[in-house]
């Protein structure tokens, strides 16, 4: 298995702040190729530092794909970086050169003389073509290590690993065949608890039970090579059992997308009221393209619970819909869930059991609760179930 690494740079990401997405985009990637990273790390703009990290995982890695610093500004060190860990000098590459005169001149503009520096690499380096931008990339190795250089600007840095990267390491390497990943999620159940739970499974060598806790979703991970696939296969059921009521959904399409998915094939619309969860339900299934009629935001407002399950009732029927679900009520007090459907509403009203976290997280509580109880009322399930961080103190149905 060859060890293929991540450098991200720029004090931005060091600094926090910007969220450093292509991380996260590349760890997913290379997972999904069979060429898992073994390390990632994080350098400011500082060309001694810079220097110091390729010199030192030339020696670790085989791969090292280093992401940012290949602009025309004084900050972006990463080419003379790489010369300097070399001892070489950068060159300009003449085609590239002409290729960002062309890129400014179709569009009616100027090149700017600091553009020079993005075709600027160093003398030993291959160049890796940037399909989208101007900043074009390139390949030195170091002691063992091929490190590619990659522009920061999320477009250019995905085409170019999946155009441009990634064949060149097929080439160059054995790549086996994509670790097995069974995944679920769970919500109303703790990290700690579902992990006691599990601790008496016999996994085989080089599997992992893994946990991802993301407020207030946990997600159970059953990780290994493609050689143990029948294994675990047959250990994933124990571990279905063991998440029970709490499990929401399997895979990675998420809990908004696999209910507009079965809201389109039962043929139901739905129409929404939100207060406590301020549109936070109508923008996660938005986004998957669920079958919504309507959705309203409204001011918090005491109401009793039959209040907000005649209020979704009216609602249905007002708007045609085949279902309509609300959240309504006073955090303070008590907070109201609904959910009418043709053959009868079903409400819910509860309290939470603490309040350390903060109003979004509290939020991502109640829409999350209110899907889940969409979720359960889809696949015949009762309304109600365990759900943690939510004490349920009053039901009714109508």
């Amino acid at each position: 298995m060859i060890t293929v690494e991540m450098l991200s740079t720029g004090d931005e990401v060091l600094s926090g702040q910007i969220v450093d997405t292509n991380a996260a985009w590349l760890a997913d990637f290379c997972f999904q190729q069979g060429i898992p990273l073994s390390r990632r790390n994080t350098v400011g703009d500082n060309l001694d530092d810079l220097v110091a990290i390729l010199r030192e995982r030339s020696t670790q890695a085989d791969i090292l794909i280093v992401n940012g610093g290949l602009g025309p500004t004084s900050d972006d060190l990463s080419a003379l970086a790489a010369a300097t860990a070399k001892g070489e000098s950068l060159v300009m590459h003449e085609e590239w050169l002409a290729f960002m005169e062309r890129f400014f001149s179709e569009r009616g503009r100027v090149m700017a003389p600091s553009n020079r520096k993005q075709a600027e690499i160093p003398a030993s380096a291959e160049l890796i073509d940037n399909p989208v931008g101007t900043a074009c990339g390139f390949a030195v190795k170091l002691n063992r290590c091929l490190m590619f250089f990659t522009p920061g600007v999320p477009s250019e840095f995905k085409v170019m690993v999946e155009r441009e990267i990634l064949p060149r390491i097929r080439q160059r390497y054995p790549v086996g065949e994509p670790p097995v990943c069974l995944r679920l999620t769970t919500f109303g159940r703790s990290e700690s608890d579902l992990a006691q739970s599990l601790q008496h499974l016999d996994l085989p060598p080089g599997v992992t039970m893994g946990y991802r806790s993301s407020m207030p979703i946990i997600e159970l991970k059953l990780t290994g090579p493609s050689e143990h696939r029948e294994a675990m296969l047959a250990l994933w059921p124990e571990v279905q059992k063991v998440a029970g009521e709490s499990l929401i959904f399997e895979g990675t399409e998420g809990l908004p997308a696999q209910l507009a998915r079965v809201l389109k094939e039962k043929q139901l619309s739905l129409t929404l009221s939100e207060q406590f969860t301020s549109g936070l339900i109508a923008l996660q299934l938005s986004r998957a393209d669920a079958p919504l009629l309507a959705s309203e935001v409204v001011p918090p407002q005491d109401e009793t619970l039959a209040q907000t399950a005649r209020w979704a009732a009216e609602r249905r029927v007002n708007h045609f819909a085949g279902l309509a679900l609300a959240v309504s009520g006073l955090e303070s007090e008590h907070i109201n869930f609904a959910l009418s459907t043709a053959e009868g509403t079903h409400a819910l009203q509860v309290k939470f059991s603490n309040t350390r976290h903060g109003l979004a997280i509290r939020q991502e509580v109640c829409a999350m609760m209110a899907l889940n109880m969409l979720r359960r009322w889809l696949h015949g399930k009762p309304v109600a179930s365990e759900h943690g961080w939510i004490n349920v103190v009053d039901s009714l149905v109508l």
